[in-house]
C-alpha cells in the first residue's frame, strides 16, 4: 500500500474517534508502526491531526468530511455552551478530577490559564494541558483503551483511591430514573472510584444523554451535585433532578 494510501485511510479512521493507538493502525493497514509512525508525522505536519504518545489525536470535528459540517458545528457549539457553563463553576486553586469524553474536555478547554490542580484518565485532556504553566497535571496511569483514550483498569482506580478532589467533571452516556449509565463496564469502574473521591460531582451532557440508559449502571442521580447541559429539559426530567437534590444548569 503506498504511503498516500495509508494517509487517507488514517485521516478517516481519526476522523471517527478522538484518539488512535498506533499499533492498531498498523494492524489495520496490515505495515510497521515505523511506517505508521513516518505517516503521523506527515499529517501532523499538514495540520491533520496531533501526534501525541502511542498513536495521534483529531483536530477535526467528527462528521465533517462527510457533508456533515453544519451537524458537527452545532455540536461543537453545544459542547463549547456547556463547557462555558461548567467552568463558571469552578474555583481557583481547587483540584479537580477530570473523566473523559469530549464535553469534559471543553470543559478543560474553558480553565486552561487557570491555577487548578488536574487529575485526570483522558489523553486527550492531558494534551490540552500539557504546556500549561498555571495548571497542574497528575495523570492516573493503567490501561491504554484505545477507542476512548482513556486510562483504565485496576492501575488506574487503585492511584484514585489515593487522591481527594473538590471537584469531579465528568461525562455519562445516558440519564435515567434509575440514575446515570455507560457504555462500558471497564470505564464505569474508574468512574466509582473518582466519584469516591470526590467532594462535589458535576455531570456534563447535552440533552440527548437524559432518558437514554446505556450498558452498565454507574450511580443513582442522588450522588450528583449538578448537571450542566445545553437546552431547557422536559418537565419530567426537571422533577426528577429536584427530588433527587440535583442542581440543573442550562448553559
Amino acid at each position: 500500500m503506498r504511503a498516500a494510501e495509508r494517509q487517507i485511510k488514517i485521516q478517516n479512521f481519526v476522523r471517527t474517534q478522538e484518539f488512535i493507538d498506533a499499533a492498531v493502525l498498523a494492524s489495520k493497514l496490515g505495515v510497521s508502526e515505523s511506517s505508521v509512525r513516518r505517516d503521523l508525522i506527515e499529517l501532523e505536519r499538514q495540520g491533520s491531526l496531533r501526534r501525541v504518545r502511542g498513536g495521534a489525536v483529531s483536530l477535526q470535528v467528527q462528521g465533517e468530511s462527510c457533508g456533515l459540517g453544519w451537524a458537527a458545528n452545532r455540536a461543537r457549539e453545544e459542547k463549547q455552551r456547556i463547557g462555558k457553563a461548567a467552568a463558571a463553576l469552578l474555583e481557583e486553586g481547587q483540584t479537580l478530577i477530570m473523566d473523559g469524553g469530549s464535553t469534559v474536555a471543553e470543559v478543560a478547554r474553558q480553565i486552561l490559564g487557570h491555577s487548578l490542580q488536574v487529575i485526570t484518565n483522558s489523553i486527550l485532556i492531558a494534551q490540552i494541558f500539557y504546556d500549561s504553566k498555571s495548571v497542574e497535571l497528575t495523570l492516573t496511569g493503567g490501561y491504554l483503551y484505545p477507542r476512548l483514550g482513556v486510562l483504565l483498569g485496576p492501575i488506574c482506580e487503585e492511584m484514585l483511591t489515593r487522591v481527594a478532589a473538590d471537584v469531579l467533571v465528568m461525562g455519562t452516556g445516558g440519564i435515567t430514573e434509575a440514575g446515570l449509565s455507560n457504555t462500558n463496564t471497564l470505564v464505569v469502574g474508574s468512574e466509582h472510584r473518582m466519584i469516591e473521591v470526590s467532594r462535589r460531582v458535576i455531570v456534563v451532557a447535552d440533552n440527548s444523554k437524559f432518558g437514554r440508559q446505556a450498558m452498565a449502571h454507574l450511580t443513582p442521580l442522588e450522588s450528583v451535585d449538578v448537571i450542566v447541559t445545553d437546552q431547557e429539559l422536559p418537565p419530567r426530567f426537571e422533577k426528577l433532578l429536584e427530588k433527587c437534590g440535583v442542581e440543573l444548569v442550562v448553559a
